[in-house]
């Protein structure tokens, strides 16, 4: 006899915050490193198209690393912190708080701190983003004293409402949405265990061998 499925809870794709300036940057400066570097593999000669394929086997996984891999994956189970050279997986229930200062990270209870990369705090855009929520407090508290009808009263306290949430800084929104996460989904099962972290060799293995041999060919000369 067969027992009955268990009900089985749905599953969803994972958030995904990762920083819209860093790629574009990443990309701009890639595409200068092949460019150049590309110009004197083809028509260089003597060491020179050695030297350049070196020197771009060292510098475009870290352009890569710092630019286009920086990435938060968030889900209803954990948070995965894909940063230049390491991986880190968070369940919620070892996550003590997200919290943006100068820097976004990603505190657990064992006391360890982790840096989002994808996550850069703007100051200029937190005081431009606090300029705005103030104007619309103080428009709303004069709305609401006026001698206008209690529809407009009410409509403008709203409106300023509305305008506060919306006008926060890009990593203020994100860290806000990271807690919310935390919070509604500590308790699940699926969500307990330990913080893991993992090496990117994959961009550590070349940048260093690209290093090394730029090193040997610069001695050599």
């Amino acid at each position: 006899m067969t027992s009955p499925e268990q009900p089985t809870e749905p599953t969803y794709a994972d958030r995904v915050f990762r920083s819209a300036g860093g790629i574009v940057g990443g990309g701009l400066l890639l595409a200068i490193i092949l460019w150049i570097g590309g110009d004197a593999l083809f028509r260089g000669t003597g060491s020179t198209p050695w030297l350049a394929l070196a020197a771009m086997l060292f510098l475009v996984p870290l352009v890569i690393a710092f630019s286009l891999r920086p990435a938060v994956y968030a889900n209803a189970d954990r948070l995965r912190i894909r940063n230049p050279f390491r991986t880190i997986t968070l369940p919620w229930a070892a996550v003590s708080t997200v919290r943006a200062q100068f820097s976004c990270e990603a505190l657990t209870e064992d006391g360890r701190k982790f840096q989002l990369w994808a996550v850069p705090v703007s100051l200029r855009q937190r005081k431009r983003a606090n300029r705005v929520q103030g104007r619309g407090a103080s428009a709303s508290a004069g709305g609401g004293s006026g001698a206008g009808s209690g529809v407009g009263a009410g409509a403008g306290v709203g409106a300023g409402v509305g305008a506060a949430e919306v006008r926060m800084a890009q990593a203020d929104r994100t860290v806000a949405d990271l807690r919310e996460f935390a919070e509604r989904s500590a308790s699940r099962p699926a969500a307990q265990g330990e913080p893991t972290v993992r090496w990117a060799y994959e961009v550590l293995g070349p940048a260093a061998a690209g290093l090394i041999v730029l090193i040997v060919l610069l001695l050599v000369g």
